[in-house]
């Protein structure tokens, strides 16, 4: 798999984001993942910031490692990785504020249009239940 850790800053990368308001974002959503998690963050790959790390199998046999939770201050969105799945938290999706979502991921435009309580809950949840399904993780 391509995407792995790399060892690089978390802060540098924040501190290179180039729009304002996203860097602001993505400093507030390292406190909140930070204090949700109580794990160290790290650089995967150029632009996603990971938390925690477990093993899966892919149906073709293969075995990969992967983070918990994590996201990305990206140029149009802020992405939120919700492992277990974004319809997991349906019910607290529809107080979130505007965003949109796949399969694991949440697209955030900026924060000042979003309750950030609701999204440390989500966060909150979703790690958890990531923990229980992978009790053999590392922080």
């Amino acid at each position: 798999m391509k995407t792995q850790p790399t060892g690089a800053s978390v802060d540098a990368f924040i501190a290179s984001v180039e729009n304002a308001g996203r860097r602001e974002d993505a400093a507030t959503v390292l406190n909140m993942m930070n204090r949700v998690t109580g794990a160290t963050p790290l650089m995967w790959g150029d632009s996603l910031i990971g938390y925690g790390e477990y093993d899966y199998q892919r149906a073709d046999g293969s075995r990969h490692r992967f983070f918990m939770t994590g996201f990305s201050p990206r140029k149009a969105n802020l992405v939120i990785y919700a492992m277990t799945g974004v319809k997991n938290h349906s019910g607290l999706l529809e107080k979130l504020g505007p965003h949109r979502h796949s399969v694991s991921c949440l697209y955030l435009g900026r924060l000042k249009n979003i309750d950030l309580g609701v999204l440390e809950q989500i966060a909150a949840a979703d790690f958890a239940a990531m923990q229980r399904l992978h009790p053999d993780h590392t922080l």
